[in-house]
């Protein structure tokens, strides 16, 4: 048996897109080159691997056993390529994970593969589980997660994978210097103390899913863990656009630490206040990591934001 390290990479991207015609736009390819290549994928494997009563391409008992192994010996075969190029590798890194820790870390990641010239990293915006299943499948390289989120997984825990320490994310209640409540405040100064009367009669703006795990949270998607009521005037799951309404002094938002400080926004202390902070990890598959992908965890442990 001779298996093409091209015909499986055909077969991966097959099993991952629901058409024939999909695979072919993921691979740059012709329908017709597909099916040729998944046809001889077969007869090297002496069983079919798909189910082609459907209009659909569907993974029979075989395929889906095959599928497993074609993910490992892919992984392995550019592990070694990019480990004997060195700093000469084409990279294509792809990292995973929900849009607010992309943001969070994506100068780090840049200056982490500055030392390869030839690479190139794909951010790809999925929610915690999604990001964690993608590393599963093979889809990207690392996943960027909370404590929580490899918590809530328990004993399904894959023992190759690794876990990266990337800090805490402390969430604060931030306003514009525009708001009324920064009225008086110095230019220089970043923070004002205020007690909990003082900021409930102000307009909040929120997200109503979690910003992490795309969990429907309602008035507590943004993690306020306040017990006394507030007004929430401005509803929006991007958090740009309730970085708009903090700017423009309109709302109050509860966000994150990094973010307040890109956007020189004012944090208001909260007298009495819970705080609530996220402990960021960076995951990857150690037995299929390349030398690249060590160095990154590690460049991302000394300067994770």
């Amino acid at each position: 048996m001779n298996m093409s390290l091209a015909d499986l990479r055909v077969f991966c991207s097959a099993a991952r897109q629901p058409t024939l015609g999909a695979a072919a736009l993921e691979l740059h390819l012709t329908p017709s080159a597909v099916s040729k290549a998944l046809r001889r994928l077969e007869g090297d494997m002496g069983a079919p691997l798909f189910d082609r009563s459907g209009k659909q391409l569907l993974l029979n008992d075989s395929g889906r056993l095959l599928l497993e192994r074609a993910r490992t010996l892919l992984a392995l075969a550019e592990q070694a390529r990019l480990d004997v190029m060195g700093e000469r590798g084409a990279i294509d890194g792809r990292i995973a994970g929900p849009a607010l820790l992309l943001w969070r870390h994506a100068d780090t990641l840049a200056a982490a593969l500055d030392a390869y010239p030839q690479a190139s990293v794909r951010l790809q915006p999925a929610f915690e589980d999604a990001a964690l299943a993608a590393l599963a499948r093979g889809d990207c390289h690392a996943a960027l997660v909370t404590q929580d989120a490899i918590a809530q997984r328990g004993a399904d825990w894959p023992a190759t994978w690794h876990s990266t320490a990337l800090g805490s994310m402390r969430m604060l209640l931030a306003a514009g210097r525009g708001h009324v409540l920064a009225r008086g405040v110095p230019a220089a100064c970043a923070s004002v103390r205020c007690g909990m009367r003082d900021v409930l009669p102000h307009a909040f703006a929120s997200p109503t899913h979690s910003l992490l795990c795309g969990e429907e949270r309602g008035r507590h998607a943004d993690g306020w863990r306040g017990v006394a009521g507030r007004t929430i005037r401005y509803w929006s799951d991007d958090v740009q656009l309730l970085l708009g309404y903090v700017q423009s002094g309109r709302a109050l938002a509860y966000l994150p630490d990094f973010a307040v400080r890109a956007h020189d926004l004012l944090q208001v202390e909260l007298a009495g206040s819970v705080d609530c902070s996220e402990q960021i990890l960076l995951v990857w598959d150690g037995a299929l990591a390349g030398q690249w992908l060590h160095a990154l965890a590690r460049q991302l442990s000394i300067h994770p934001n």
